[in-house]
């Protein structure tokens, strides 16, 4: 984990990227801090509680694969300040993804942030929304490039002072700077930041959604294929979860993934193979979404394995899948 990363400033503007010499809180204002972000995060900004469940929207996604350190957690003691991020480890040169669309605004050693150390590379994702990675071993997008949620930007390493290899991943909501507990941040928006099963409430949209209109419609559905959870797919999945004993809410979550993912290796075909091939392309595979499973599609599952450490045998079961759509 890091011996001394992401300690918390004190910020005065942090929207304009001035920062103070004093650097560290304690712990009674870190707390206050932290309960202020954790309300921003859940709550968006101004959104008002009745929309809450909206954030799950699929527009955020896990930055890398891994476990939680001792020590590693936000707000944990750093010399004279708390740990502003959570440490994700793994091996170096495992792959880092962006969490969210956004724009690289930032490249160079700590991220340009105050008390950050090793190769950052910070994203501004809009609405005073900022995510930080640190100590990579790699950087894989260029400054001022914009980047899609679950693109691979660069590869988890020990650069800076660190005692091994990890991804330090930071939430800022409310301005660069206004740092908030990332795994709050990321649930909040249906992401389990420790590398479970996401969830996506209704009316979500993007590539998981896609994955799960197919899913469905390998099973007789007959959805229209448009990345959009709208009303029709909404009751396919609730109509799913009754039939498989769950809670009919329509909110495509933990208990429902798992129930919805086939297991797949090389000589499948259908719908189901084409759910496979949508989320591996949102992770930069670049296939033929074709609904066959062939030589090429086996190489992007085992590419795919290989970059997050996972056993690398090109079938698509339950741990795979689950990497793949967190």
């Amino acid at each position: 984990m890091c011996d001394a990363c992401g300690g918390i400033a004190d910020v005065s503007d942090g929207a304009a990227g001035r920062w103070p010499a004093r650097r560290g809180l304690s712990r009674r204002t870190l707390l206050a801090g932290t309960a202020l972000g954790a309300g921003l995060g859940l709550f968006g900004l101004g959104l008002p509680r009745a929309r809450a469940a909206t954030l799950k929207n699929g527009a955020w996604c896990n930055p890398a694969l891994g476990y939680f350190p001792d020590g590693g957690h936000f707000g944990a003691p750093r010399g004279g300040g708390s740990h502003a991020g959570q440490d994700i480890t793994n091996s170096t040169g495992t792959a880092v993804y962006a969490a969210a669309a956004g724009t690289v605004i930032r490249r160079e050693w700590g991220g340009g942030l105050p008390a950050r150390t090793g190769y950052g590379i910070v994203l501004s994702h809009g609405n005073g929304r900022y995510t930080y990675y640190g100590h990579l071993s790699a950087y894989r997008v260029s400054l001022n490039q914009r980047v899609s949620a679950g693109q691979r930007i660069g590869d988890m390493g020990a650069t800076g002072n660190v005692t091994g290899p990890h991804l330090h991943f930071e939430t800022h909501s409310g301005g660069l700077g206004a740092v908030v507990n990332p795994v709050t941040f990321m649930a909040a928006r249906g992401v389990d930041l420790g590398g479970g099963w996401p969830t996506l409430d209704p009316d979500a949209r993007g590539a998981r959604v896609t994955a799960i209109q197919y899913l469905l419609n390998q099973r007789g559905h007959g959805l229209q294929v448009d990345g959009w959870l709208g009303p029709a797919s909404t009751d396919a999945v609730k109509r799913f979860q009754r039939l498989n004993g769950l809670v009919a809410d329509g909110q495509a979550g933990p208990l429902t993934w798992p129930k919805l993912v086939y297991s797949l290796r090389q000589g499948a075909n259908g719908q189901h193979v084409r759910g496979l091939q949508t989320v591996l392309n949102k992770r930069g595979a670049g296939l033929v979404v074709d609904g066959d499973f062939g030589s090429v599609t086996t190489g992007a599952v085992r590419t795919f394995q290989s970059v997050n450490r996972l056993t690398v045998d090109g079938v698509a079961g339950a741990i795979t899948w689950r990497a793949l759509v967190g």
